[in-house]
């Protein structure tokens, strides 16, 4: 059931990388980098920016200018409460009926509070919004948050901006087996185009980052080697890969050869 793109509340994207917006030096990093991504959609923080302030100082002009399309998100949220009323915000601003869903149960792991997702999902969804919820890798919630109405699921491979890769292989073989009728997303922990890869060929629909782009020594030569990573990712998992065995296989087979 899964889409040849990335398929998002009806709408289609051409990059299965999503790119963030903050911890960049400055603007101008920034729009370069999500330029080499490729990235069709960037996430932005509502709560870090003033959708009123345009100008050359303004992310939403260089995401306009760049023709992305606008993710945004509840990051800093930390009850159901806080989180439905930036989406609103968000909305209301004119950004994007889009949300990425953020609901923080612990300041130190930066960890979802599960209870108050649910919570906050049940209710923009039934408001008409397009909910992204940021989970853990639990298939139970994600199942959940499915059933609720979200449009994706966005299980992290590890703690937000650790760059430690994924830390639960399991957890997200599981869960990707059973979700198949919405996207899965792995977000947060992606810290090397390796990391992007095995997202991707494990059979993700995509891949959300920042702080693995923004935080390199060259956030453009990074989003460019994200870019490929995914894209490489991607076409590994659709070609199928050879099954593991624990003997050798002669490339060249004895039948046939002359002796």
């Amino acid at each position: 059931m899964k889409s040849d793109t990335l398929v998002i509340g009806g709408r289609s994207y051409g990059s299965r990388l999503i790119v963030g917006t903050g911890k960049y030096p400055d603007l101008e990093v920034m729009r370069r980098a999500v330029a080499a991504s490729g990235s069709a959609l960037v996430t932005v923080a509502v709560r870090r920016v003033d959708p009123g302030r345009r100008g050359a100082e303004s992310i939403l002009d260089v995401l306009t200018e760049a023709g992305v399309a606008i993710l945004p998100n509840t990051a800093g949220c930390y009850t159901a409460d806080e989180a439905i009323r930036t989406a609103r915000l968000a909305r209301e601003a004119g950004l994007s009926e889009l949300i990425k869903l953020e609901v923080i149960g612990d300041p130190k792991t930066l960890f979802p509070d599960n209870e108050g997702l649910l919570q906050a999902t049940r209710v923009l969804v039934k408001e008409g919004f397009v909910v992204l919820p940021y989970t853990n890798d639990d298939l139970i919630v994600a199942r959940r948050l499915r059933d609720a109405g979200a449009a994706a699921v966005m299980p992290l491979a590890a703690p937000i901006g650790s760059g430690l890769g994924i830390q639960n292989p399991v957890n997200l073989r599981l869960l990707l087996e059973e979700i198949r009728d919405i996207p899965v997303i792995v977000d947060a922990g992606v810290g090397t185009p390796s990391d992007a890869a095995i997202v991707m060929e494990m059979g993700a629909d995509g891949v959300l980052m920042n702080t693995g782009i923004a935080g390199a020594g060259d956030p453009v030569k990074m989003a460019r080697a994200m870019r490929m990573a995914v894209e490489a990712g991607r076409l590994g998992h659709e070609a199928g890969r050879i099954p593991k065995k624990l003997h050798a296989t002669a490339s060249s087979p004895p039948e046939g050869i002359v002796r």
